[in-house]
């Protein structure tokens, strides 16, 4: 009964973040859909999900389709003018050969007002950072100084990975003392640099001990101080309504800082950090872990997830909106689209690198998880 009780609850904590994932991806395709709107272009079809139809209503004023499909994750905006062609080249090339020009089709419009519906979806999921962000700090509060002890971040090759601490964990006793919360945590780590510790966790209601040694601490911490790689789950306070606005700004500042970092990190040196980097799974791995710590929590991760999944779009890789972009801008500074053909061999060979990506982020996600390390 227990065992079913326990299955029954993961399975919920999954489908939540399905559902979450999916709100994110939904508006972005929204963003889309509001901005082409907005520029006369004909939405087609508007969908919630993928795969087979399960109800659809066609709109009289505007004839876009409003759909939904049977695997609600995701969706998609089809515009006027996107015929599922991987070249935008060869649809803006054939929108100049037909005779008969619809205003409100996609290739009809000015290469700005193309660059403006691309862009539009990564910034709604920017502005969604910040949303998500804003919600919780009225609902739940933000932040405060102090903290549980509670692993709720750890940094991969840190002291604690090595000694087998993980995620979720919770720091009973150091040294025959007992942990009253995080700021006694955190200060009996911070002077102990250097010195060998012997830690008591609880994990799944046993408890278990390690000898670990603190480190010195990352220069933003303190160089002189003692850390063994993770971070305290935090606790939360109520806040009026005028300080929830100033710190959810702080809070997406916070976020773009840290992912901008992430991503320039991957890029200048993938060897070191590629095996750090989480997709879909490891994703799901750390939202099902972070739901047990509250609402606060879980939806500062969906904040981060919505504003990663905006940048990422803006690479400037072929089938994504950075890739679209990058095209258009060529076509604005060349004062003519770029030539189909050698367009679509950029696609192809985006193409094979982002799947590469994909395998490579998943294998790293699978094996993280068998091999029981933490998410982060």
């Amino acid at each position: 009964m227990l065992l079913a009780a326990l299955t029954l609850a993961g399975a919920g904590k999954i489908l939540t973040f399905i559902a979450t994932l999916s709100v994110l991806i939904i508006l972005h395709e929204f963003g889309h859909f509001i901005v082409a709107r907005r520029n006369g272009v004909r939405v087609i079809e508007f969908s919630l999900g993928m795969g087979p139809l399960i109800y659809s209503w066609k709109s009289k004023r505007s004839g876009t389709l409003y759909s939904v499909r049977a695997l609600l994750i995701g969706g998609y905006c089809q515009m006027q003018g996107e015929d599922g062609k991987t070249s935008e080249a060869e649809q803006q090339r054939d929108f100049q050969t037909t005779a008969a020009h619809d205003d409100d089709n996609f290739q009809a419009k000015s290469p700005w007002r193309r660059l403006a519906i691309v862009l539009a979806g990564p910034f709604a999921n920017f502005v969604l950072c910040y949303l998500i962000l804003l919600v919780a700090a009225l609902a739940f509060g933000v932040q405060g100084d102090g903290a549980r002890p509670l692993i709720g971040m750890l940094v991969a090759g840190s002291p604690a990975e090595h000694a087998g601490l993980e995620v979720g964990d919770r720091i009973v006793a150091i040294d025959g003392k007992a942990i009253a919360n995080g700021k006694d945590l955190i200060a009996r780590i911070h002077g102990s640099l250097g010195k060998r510790l012997h830690l008591v966790y609880s994990r799944g209601g046993e408890e278990h001990a390690v000898d670990v040694t603190p480190g010195p601490c990352p220069p933003e911490v303190g160089p002189k101080l003692g850390c063994i790689g993770f971070q305290p789950v935090p606790t939360y306070q109520r806040v009026g309504v005028g300080e929830a606005f100033v710190d959810s700004g702080y809070g997406f500042v916070n976020i773009a800082d840290s992912t901008l970092d992430s991503f320039v990190l991957l890029i200048t040196h993938f060897s070191k950090y590629s095996s750090q980097t989480m997709g879909p799974i490891g994703m799901g791995q750390a939202a099902v872990t972070i739901q047990d710590w509250g609402w606060g929590p879980y939806l500062g991760l969906a904040a981060l997830i919505s504003f990663a999944l905006g940048l990422f779009n803006l690479l400037p890789i072929p089938a994504l909106d950075g890739g679209r972009a990058a095209f258009i801008v060529a076509e604005l500074i060349r004062g003519k689209p770029v030539d189909p053909e050698k367009e679509a061999m950029v696609h192809i060979a985006g193409f094979a690198a982002i799947m590469a990506l994909m395998l490579l982020v998943a294998f790293h996600d699978i094996a993280r998880i068998a091999a029981g390390k933490g998410l982060m």
